[in-house]
């Protein structure tokens, strides 16, 4: 169940809070949150990271837009915002800036059929602060969930119907039904309750499973779709933060990590591992907007 085969690190630097990768044009890109880079991850260990942004608010994660390169629809500062391939930021909406505490937005995803959803929480934790938004094909911005106090993912399976979300302050992830042609969400079960650490950033692969980086663990785990744990992958960082699959037969496991909070960080607190996998994912979906075609 544990992976024997110690992973590979991807570049020479060491990020604060490095989350948010996604394998899309046949490269990996991640998120530095606080300091609100987008970077292109390096092919082994003897080089840096490649930035393709630099924005002057934290930046939690993107989805490419189909039918434009460069271009990136992102969870920032306090809403969603599109990128342009000049690392300009034009802003969609900013539903947070009236919160009675100071919030960032956190993860977020494309889902199959072409819409975006971001998570906020606030900066000091404070409990339920959060939600998730949707941003539709149309451009519109809905909430869609409150109460959440640190979300992370969400993730989606391949056809759409299902999401999976983590309150990682809580070490929980839920798992909702989603309408494919509405986005709405039914009603939530809990898929699994994380004894040690935080569940934090997911992806699911092409048998229905769910991994996530496990914060405060040094581990991402698999779970299998009726919830119970299939595999444990050790990793050399005490807070690994996102992962996806990627690499050229999708079976790659990238996992970044964080030395934010840490008061004596290890040599790879803050690197992103590589680990092969035998289960493969598929790149990251892409936010379609309403003139784009229908077909996921």
């Amino acid at each position: 169940m544990t992976a024997t085969v110690p992973p590979a690190v991807l570049g020479t630097d060491r990020l604060e809070l490095g989350e948010g990768i996604r394998w899309t044009d046949g490269r990996a890109v991640l998120t530095d949150i606080l300091s609100g880079r987008l970077l292109a991850a390096a092919d082994g260990p003897a080089s840096p990271h490649t930035v393709v942004a630099q924005l002057p608010f934290p930046l939690g994660a993107v989805a490419p837009v189909e039918g434009c390169p460069g271009h990136w629809i992102a969870a920032a500062g306090t809403g969603i915002c599109r990128i342009d391939p000049a690392g300009r930021a034009e802003w969609i909406a900013r539903p947070e800036d009236d919160a009675p505490v100071p919030m960032r937005m956190n993860d977020g995803v494309a889902d199959p059929h072409g819409r975006f959803w971001a998570g906020s929480m606030a900066y000091d934790t404070t409990a339920d602060a959060g939600s998730l938004y949707r941003l539709d094909r149309d451009g519109r911005v809905t909430r869609v969930l409150r109460d959440v106090t640190i979300p992370n993912g969400p993730a989606f399976t391949a056809d759409g119907t299902v999401m999976y979300l983590a309150d990682s302050a809580r070490g929980v992830i839920r798992r909702y039904p989603v309408d494919p042609a509405s986005g709405d969400l039914g009603t939530p079960e809990t898929f699994v309750t994380v004894a040690e650490g935080s569940p934090d950033g997911m992806t699911t692969d092409s048998e229905g499973g769910l991994w996530t980086a496990v914060w405060g663990t040094g581990q991402a785990h698999r779970y299998l779709p009726d919830g119970s744990l299939d595999r444990i992958v050790d990793l050399p960082a005490g807070q690994p933060a996102g992962l996806c699959l990627g690499g050229p037969d999708g079976r790659t496991l990238l996992v970044t990590s964080a030395h934010i909070g840490l008061a004596a960080p290890g040599p790879l607190d803050g690197a992103v591992f590589a680990v092969r996998v035998d289960v493969p994912g598929k790149p990251a979906a892409a936010y379609r907007p309403a003139d784009r075609a229908d077909t996921p």
